[in-house]
C-alpha cells in the first residue's frame, strides 16, 4: 500500500509531459507530411518541364529528319556554302 502513495504522483506528472510529446509528434507528421507533398508537387512540375523539352527536342529532330530526307546530299553543299558566308 505505501508503494502506490508513490506512484500516484509520478503518473500525475507524467500524463502532461505525455500529452506535451504526443501533440509535438503530430505535429512533426504534420510538417513532414507537408514536405513529402511539397516534394511530390515540385516532382510532378520537373516531370512536366522534362516532357515539354522533350517533345521540343522530338520535334526538332523530324524537322532535321525531314530536312535530310527531302533534300538529301544537297544539305551537305548548303552547310559548307553557310559556313563559307560565316568565315567572309
Amino acid at each position: 500500500m505505501h508503494d502506490l502513495r508513490f506512484l500516484i504522483p509520478i503518473v500525475a506528472l507524467m500524463i502532461p509531459i505525455f500529452a506535451i510529446i504526443s501533440r509535438n509528434v503530430g505535429r512533426l507528421i504534420r510538417l513532414k507530411e507537408k514536405q513529402l507533398d511539397m516534394i511530390g508537387v515540385q516532382s510532378a512540375e520537373k516531370a512536366a518541364q522534362y516532357a515539354a523539352q522533350t517533345e521540343r527536342l522530338e520535334q526538332r529532330v523530324r524537322v532535321l529528319e525531314r530536312i535530310v530526307t527531302d533534300k538529301g546530299l544537297g544539305v551537305a553543299d548548303e552547310i559548307e556554302r553557310l559556313r563559307d558566308e560565316r568565315v567572309n
